[in-house]
């Protein structure tokens, strides 16, 4: 069922089980996605949370591919591979599409210093005289910080009307910048986007209306923001640092 007008993914779900010889057999996303069919979009902000290990990080860049992305980041015209280290869930999932979006982009914090190269390489011999990196600022991306050049991409290259795909951007971005970039996402999408998030940050996470999908050895849970376990520990910790910090480093 579609949720919102702009709604460009509505699901995710499993067509075929990976091999028994492929480390994905027994990933727990793919193990609760065999079992709870599908992942569903509801909001125009959807979170995937968890601890490490989970999967979440790999089923999303699953969705990206399988979306028509390079799997290192990128829009749907970068085709450059730096590294085949992408997993084979995408060829293993099916996504339910509603629209299709008029721009879009994969972008993920470990991967964009490939991103960044491959834009300068494309600018040394531009395509009648435009050069790309005139749409992300007009400012190398190997010219700014790592959580520079993140919200660089995001507040210049990011257009509106879009599929916009993040892994792990606290990864890049101080708690300040997470805020720049939360308020980016409203204004993206009030111009009709979806975004769909791998995270660890509690702030990201804050995001009103948000969906947010837990994964954990239970399977994968719909969870309000006060129900993370990101955001119940973050919270004890910086009520009583002292405690937990005595807890931790006990002689």
């Amino acid at each position: 069922m579609k949720h919102f007008d702009f709604q460009y993914i509505g699901a995710v779900r499993l067509h075929e089980q990976p091999s028994p010889s492929s480390y994905l057999h027994d990933l727990p996303v793919v193990q609760h996605l065999k079992k709870q069919k599908s992942v569903e979009f509801h909001k125009p902000v959807t979170f995937f949370v968890g601890e490490n290990g989970t999967g979440k990080s790999t089923l999303l860049e699953a969705i990206a591919v399988a979306a028509g992305f390079n799997p290192e980041g990128g829009t749907r015209n970068f085709n450059f591979a730096t590294n085949e280290t992408h997993s084979e869930l995408y060829r293993h999932i099916t996504l339910s599409r509603y629209a299709y979006p008029t721009d879009g982009f994969f972008l993920r914090a470990e991967s964009l210093y490939n991103v960044a190269t491959n834009i300068d390489e494309m600018d040394k011999d531009p395509a009648g005289g435009a050069l790309i990196i005139d749409s992300y600022g007009g400012v190398s991306l190997h010219h700014q910080s790592h959580g520079e050049s993140f919200l660089a991409i995001v507040l210049n290259r990011f257009g509106g009307n879009g599929l916009y795909i993040l892994d792990e951007p606290e990864a890049a971005l101080s708690p300040m910048r997470l805020l720049s970039l939360l308020a980016a996402i409203h204004e993206l999408v009030n111009q009709n986007s979806q975004f769909i998030i791998s995270t660890h940050s509690p702030i990201l996470m804050a995001y009103p209306g948000a969906e947010i999908y837990q994964l954990s050895e239970r399977g994968i849970e719909s969870v309000s923001y006060k129900e993370t376990e990101h955001y119940q520990l973050s919270r004890r910790f910086l009520e009583n640092p002292e405690h937990i910090l005595r807890y931790l480093l006990k002689d």
